[in-house]
């Protein structure tokens, strides 16, 4: 008896073929040096239904072999000899679409570009996912094409994605509609993003707002352009003096935008619902963090939908009991954007070397360019957003940036009209706060490459484990690096 090694899993696990007799193994020998000119082991590649063999010296297109009835499932491995493996292989030489994907997922490998999503799932780097945007996103049809196209002219092969019908449009003069009212309110302005999501989610409460299904119902679609146009108007003449709405331009727009969407609308629920029942495992994603919450957040300074984890469920129509880990992303400093109070925010140039070191390429808006403002972790404000959160698990990220620092402090209490408080307050408190540093000693050097955790310098797992201890939530992932192997994973 003898074991061949064929390649490894998706956990970097070797994968052997047992062959019991001299004949077979000489049989996987001459198989493997007819189709790659020498022993190379195969290389394999899962998805969740099977396992797909790639031949690395066969020309491109590679060409997959579903072998999930011959050497990789136990109760047919005896069926089958390498040899007729390899027969199968050549009786396929046309691969299917999915495999065609699959095989051209090459760009997530380290080094081939960094993506920026706005609206995109991350799965979209992924053929086998099927990638969601629910009920509660605000929806920009151009800005989601526009996203799509982006990551296909880099050679992403296009994701699968299901649009809900239900999901409401920002509309082109929500966003004209957004800088009206910065530019109105002047100094006073909240710090707006001017991509319309404010005068967007006015719309959707005061149910004026435009439903994806609504695209492909002509009559009411043309009366309610009516209509908008008359409401909107009215605010565009007298309180902006801008220009006005037309009728014939706005309905022009959206049977553009109902082209642009159709291919991919959808009844997201519905779906989603049938993923539980059949077991798939599902993602949420969302943006903002605790802070910009309008209920729980920094308020007037937040944004306008809930950034809580519990409203996901709301947000893509499934169950809240459905959601049984909730994963809270912290950085291992704060930062930004917009105004509101920041108690931790530091200035001139250590937040502008923090600035630079920071993220991957610098701490700026991914949607706005803006440089973020800067600070050193808030212990306080993240042991209430985890709280409000319902957090299970912290990934804290980015913790490769602090290596240049000798002394690395953390905002561990807040002081208010002379009182030190551990409890995060309401805004009118919290514009009074003065932050309560603690200083703890840094590792003076570059952790990028370290896989495991007990590799990391002393101090850095003491930076770790003391904000662990502060905020109280298992941070059970650390990144020191922004790729997406640069994770490394601790138990709770």
């Amino acid at each position: 008896a003898a074991r061949i090694l064929i390649g490894k899993d998706l956990y970097g696990k070797p994968l052997y073929y047992d062959i019991d007799t001299f004949e077979e193994q000489l049989d996987a020998l001459v198989c493997l040096e007819i189709y790659h000119k020498n022993p190379i082991p195969l290389k394999i590649k899962q998805n969740k239904y099977d396992r797909i063999a790639f031949f690395p010296k066969v020309p491109y297109p590679l060409v997959p072999v579903n072998i999930i009835s011959a050497n990789i499932h136990r109760k047919n491995k005896r069926n089958y000899t390498f040899k007729q493996v390899f027969e199968e292989m050549k009786n396929n030489l046309f691969p299917t679409k999915e495999e065609m994907q699959i095989e051209r997922e090459k760009h997530i490998k380290p080094g081939n570009g960094k993506f920026a999503l706005h609206t995109l799932p991350s799965g979209v780097f992924h053929s086998h996912i099927t990638n969601i945007i629910g009920n509660g996103v605000a929806l920009d049809i151009p800005k989601v094409i526009g996203e799509l196209k982006s990551i296909t002219d880099r050679n992403v092969p296009a994701p699968k994605l299901m649009i809900s019908d239900r999901a409401q449009m920002v509309m082109p003069y929500h966003v004209l509609f957004d800088q009206y009212e910065e530019e109105r309110l002047g100094k006073n302005s909240f710090g707006s993003t001017k991509s319309g999501i404010a005068p967007f989610y006015s719309d959707k409460y005061a149910k004026i707002g435009f439903q994806v299904s609504e695209l492909f119902d002509e009559e009411l679609l043309k009366e309610k352009v009516k209509r908008t146009c008359e409401t909107k108007n009215i605010m565009l003449e007298h309180m902006y003096h801008k220009p006005l709405l037309k009728e014939e331009e706005l309905l022009a727009t959206l049977h553009e935008y109902r082209d642009m969407v159709a291919p991919y609308v959808g009844d997201v629920s519905l779906f989603l619902d049938q993923a539980i029942k059949d077991g798939k495992r599902i993602l949420l994603e969302g943006q903002l963090g605790t802070l910009k919450d309008p209920d729980h957040g920094i308020y007037p300074m937040v944004t306008s939908s809930s950034t809580l984890a519990a409203y996901g469920a709301i947000g893509a129509g499934i169950p809240p009991y459905e959601i049984k880990k909730i994963v809270t992303v912290c950085k291992a400093y704060s930062s930004a954007v917009g105004a509101g109070a920041f108690v931790s925010e530091i200035f001139g140039d250590e937040a502008d070397e923090l600035r630079r070191r920071g993220g991957d390429g610098g701490e700026f808006g991914a949607t706005t360019g803006r440089p973020r403002r800067m600070g050193w972790f808030d212990c306080v404000a993240s042991k209430y957003g985890c709280r409000m959160q319902g957090t299970t698990d912290v990934a804290f990220t980015v913790l490769d940036v602090l290596g240049y620092l000798d002394e690395i402090p953390v905002c561990v209490g807040y002081e208010i009209d002379g009182e030190v408080t551990t409890d995060f307050p309401v805004t009118a408190k919290l514009e009074k706060a003065k932050p309560v540093l603690k200083k703890l000693p840094g590792w003076k050097c570059d952790i990028r490459g370290i896989k495991k955790y007990e590799d990391l310098p002393e101090n850095c797992r003491k930076y770790v484990e003391f904000v662990e201890e502060q905020i109280g939530y298992p941070i059970t992932m650390v990144s020191n690096g922004p790729g997406r192997e640069d994770i490394i994973y601790r138990s709770k």
